[in-house]
């Protein structure tokens, strides 16, 4: 009897964080191992990942991580997963390993793999086929088992005009689809799309329109993770006599390695340096970061970039998407450009940089594939559902479309769907700067409380030997009220703390947790007759 179980530790009923396990008997395959970029709600949070502690207790049984392409989406959480598991082993083509080796990652985790060649693992396989999309060596991958195969498309994009590293491999599709698959995993992030994604995405003659139209110098803001756009750029840049400018490390040393292993096609009289950073005619390149939006080009509008002043002359395209969460921060940057005289622009409606397929893409797949259970993966609830529209307008069974959110198992038996319900407990975990350790809810209502209400802190100096007051009680006070129009509540807080401390303290003995629990309770009250707020509130009582 052979039982084959499916489910996401992340990347269902949400935008990022993908990352799916493939459990074949006793072997475990992770399909993917992403992050998910913080909101402004999460209060100083930088990235979540998924509890990992699913994996940590079976990680003898781990065959390895298969990333499909080097978007964060996808690759993010491995720097993270292999703290908790310092042997794992990561598999990955080419470009996916040359980020991540620019990122910091271990070399010795990484098994660099090739499309269209078997990796074997005993009786079960696991084969990667290329797809389109806008990093190179993006592929997806079909495990090979006796009950069928398990297809994961990762991200990808129908276009037969990308070629070389961004080709994909129809026919090998077609032929996959042919030999029996029990079970396709398809990204759904663009299901709300009518028609083909392409020729959407094809922005070259765009960027040209942009550089014949603008007098004066461009700054150009992009994002590193979508190399098929800077190939664009570069592209256009031909015959302009303009000079491109890289600025930034990060930026930098990604191109530099694109263009080293062949990446990128860049003719090497359009390459400037510093020197070019002031010309009319220089395209300046600045890097974008989904962490922290638009922020290099916040730090030029606002004086703050060493290298580039903004002149009135310029123009700044932001050459990404606009995210929902980020839109307002756009809009208010747009307008400290216009105060300053220059010009912005942005994609139009009708293009885009990202290389998702949209509803006639997922249903070309779909058709190649001939999957008997089709899984949405990737996508808020909304996109998996259209996603499943989809499969159903196909003609596919409803009883044979998943619906799943993260932890929810698929479980097969013998190449048959098991009418269980069985779910593992997910958890995100939110990380903050460098450390791996979650932060936890509680400190992000702490620091909601905080940016919404300030913090009051109460302390008072007792007499170890008679018990007596010596100073205070004293109060600090940040972010809730303003110190010198306050002094009549300023007043009315001592007495209140000076009333409660009295009351648990005896010549003998001080009820320290009584105290700060009853002055946190008051003063609580207090606070919200007179102003309808609740600061943070801290009590230290100490003796000397």
């Amino acid at each position: 009897m052979s039982k084959i179980r499916i489910f996401g530790l992340g990347g269902l009923n949400e935008s990022g964080k993908n990352t799916y396990v493939v459990e074949i008997d006793d072997r475990i395959f992770v399909l993917d191992c992403g992050l998910k970029y913080a909101t402004d709600s999460m209060y100083g949070i930088d990235y979540i990942i998924p509890n990992y502690k699913y994996l940590e207790e079976n990680k003898n049984r781990i065959e390895g991580v298969f990333l499909t392409h080097a978007h964060s989406e996808n690759v993010g959480g491995v720097f993270d997963l292999i703290k908790n598991i310092p042997n794992i082993k990561i598999y990955c083509t080419k470009y996916t390993k040359e980020y991540l080796l620019l990122e910091g990652f271990n070399e010795k985790n990484i098994i660099e793999i090739k499309a269209h060649k078997k990796i074997s693992f005993g009786k079960v396989s696991v084969f990667p086929i290329n797809v389109s999309h806008s990093v190179p060596d993006a592929v997806m991958y079909v495990i090979n088992t006796k009950d069928g195969a398990i297809c994961y498309t990762g991200d990808f994009l129908i276009d037969p005009t990308m070629d070389g590293a961004y080709s994909m491999d129809l026919g090998k599709i077609a032929y996959i689809g042919k030999q029996g698959v029990l079970c396709l995993l398809s990204e759904s992030s663009f299901s709300e799309v009518q028609g083909h994604t392409s020729p959407s995405h094809r922005i070259t003659n765009w960027f040209k329109d942009t550089m014949n139209h603008a007098d004066g110098r461009l700054i150009i803001s992009v994002l590193p993770i979508h190399l098929h756009t800077i190939q664009e750029i570069f592209d256009a840049s031909k015959n302009m006599h303009r000079k491109v400018v890289v600025m930034g490390k990060k930026l930098q040393n990604i191109i530099n390695m694109a263009i080293k292993n062949k990446y990128l096609t860049v003719e090497k009289d359009v390459i400037g340096d510093l020197s070019d950073i002031d010309g009319k005619r220089s395209i300046l390149l600045v890097c974008d970061d989904r962490a922290k939006p638009y922020a290099s080009v916040d730090k030029i509008v606002n004086g703050g970039d060493k290298f580039i002043k903004l002149k009135p002359s310029d123009t700044i395209v932001f050459a990404e998407p606009k995210y929902d969460a980020v839109e307002k921060m756009l809009v208010h940057i747009q307008d400290e450009i216009s105060m300053q005289g220059a010009e912005s622009i942005t994609l139009p409606k009708d293009k885009t940089v990202l290389h998702h397929p949209s509803q006639e893409d997922l249903m070309i797949m779909l058709n190649l594939v001939k999957p008997k259970y089709y899984m949405p993966v990737k996508g808020e609830y909304r996109l998996m559902v259209n996603n499943a529209n989809l499969a159903d307008s196909l003609g596919m069974k409803a009883e044979n479309i998943l619906l799943k959110q993260n932890g929810d198992v698929v479980e097969f038996i013998d190449g048959k769907l098991q009418d269980k319900f069985e779910t593992i407990v997910i958890e995100d975990v939110l990380i903050d700067g460098k450390s791996s350790d979650d932060v936890g809810e509680l400190v992000i209502k702490d620091r909601e409380m905080l940016g919404e209400n300030g913090i009051m802190l109460i302390s008072a100096t007792l007499d170890r030997q008679t018990k007596k007051m010596l100073v205070g009680p004293e109060i600090i006070t940040r972010g809730f009220i303003y110190v010198k129009d306050s002094y009549e509540m300023l007043e009315e807080i001592k007495r209140i703390a000076t009333s409660i401390i009295e009351e648990n303290t005896t010549p003998n003995y001080v009820d320290y947790n009584q105290i700060k629990n009853s002055i946190r309770e008051e003063l609580s009250k207090y606070f919200y007759h007179e102003t309808e707020c609740k600061p943070m509130i801290i009590a230290v009582i100490q003796e000397v």
